[in-house]
């Protein structure tokens, strides 16, 4: 259960020094900036090193895809919302996740920053090079990565915009009700953000009595 006071106005203060404060804080369109340009000469190389037909390598590619909305949720679920039982790893999990869920509206934090993420990027890219290699299938990293990180990018667009937008479409209206029921009803459930797919594999999905019975109060919380 959601046992934290919530604030739709104002940011943690994360740090006391203003340059790492900074580091802390990112735009969609940075995020975007950075990654397009990597994903793009990722494909593009892709495309000229594997000689293979396309249909495999836009399998790798959406198979990419497919394989970040099950680490968004297992991430979700598992690390961001650790229970952490001493005080380092309690700071840890607040910096990563915990103060998204004190202030929700916080629209600089709604993605990972660049450097953190490019680190991470980069540690996947090896892991997945080197897993897909066991395989001899380790050139497919060039399109399965890069599906990967767009899945990321529109993972992070799909959260940006939940928490700042209402939804402009009907079909994305679930969606939407997942996420802040999520930040408003109960942390222990709705952990996915641009798929319900894996809440209701796994069990977390809010039943529909109580998606119902709890809109109307979510949507005047959240309301833009």
């Amino acid at each position: 259960m959601t046992n934290h006071e919530i604030h739709n106005k104002g940011r943690a203060v994360l740090f006391r020094s203003p340059v790492l404060e900074a580091f802390t804080k990112s735009h969609p369109l940075v995020i975007w900036g950075i990654y397009i340009p990597i994903i793009s000469w990722l494909v593009y190389h892709g495309t000229q090193t594997i000689n293979n037909s396309y249909i495999w390598l836009l399998v790798a590619f959406f198979g990419g895809m497919f394989a970040w909305t099950f680490v968004e949720y297992i991430i979700h679920r598992f690390v961001f919302h650790l229970i952490a039982e001493s005080k380092v790893a309690t700071r840890i999990i607040y910096v990563m996740h915990g103060n998204h869920h004190v202030y929700p509206r916080d629209k600089e934090r709604l993605f990972m920053p660049p450097i953190p993420s490019l680190i991470i990027a980069s540690i996947l890219f090896l892991i997945f090079k080197l897993i897909l290699g066991i395989f001899s299938l380790g050139d497919y990293v060039f399109l399965f990565f890069p599906g990967f990180m767009l899945g990321y990018l529109l993972y992070g667009s799909m959260h940006y915009a939940i928490h700042a937008f209402k939804p402009p479409f009907k079909w994305m209206k679930s969606l939407w009700r997942n996420h802040h029921l999520h930040h408003y009803k109960d942390e222990g459930k709705g952990f996915g953000v641009s798929t319900t797919l894996w809440d209701r594999v796994f069990g977390t999905m809010f039943p529909s009595s109580e998606r119902r019975r709890e809109e109307p109060k979510v949507l005047e919380e959240t309301a833009v």
